[in-house]
């Protein structure tokens, strides 16, 4: 299951993790979001201990959504040593997820 990530645990989750991060932005509201929700709780169990798989909901948590700039959702980053170095808008295959994160690895 992804981590729960809030305003007050983005900055320590994500940007001060020794491991890569993999971030969904989204709403319950979305529906493209649901699409993605399962996917990214699998991509989460499959890293398990080689990366941080987390989502952060835009309605609770919008400091960080408006950092990076995300202006669509489902929106999901990926950070190594705390800077973002991709970025996926809207709904991708589970192995765009992947990729991206073994790329990081």
């Amino acid at each position: 299951m992804a981590l729960e990530i809030t305003d007050a645990t983005f900055e320590e989750t994500v940007l001060k993790s020794d491991k890569p991060v993999l971030v969904d932005f989204w709403a319950a509201w979305c529906g493209p979001c649901r699409m993605v929700g399962p996917v990214i709780d699998e991509v989460s169990n499959e890293y398990e201990g080689k990366a941080v798989v987390g989502k952060v909901d835009v309605d609770a948590n919008q400091e960080f959504a408006a950092k990076f700039g995300v202006r669509n959702i489902p929106t999901v980053l990926l950070f190594k040593n705390g800077e973002l170095v991709d970025r996926k808008v809207g709904v991708s295959p589970k192995d765009a997820y992947t990729k991206a994160i073994d790329a990081l690895l």
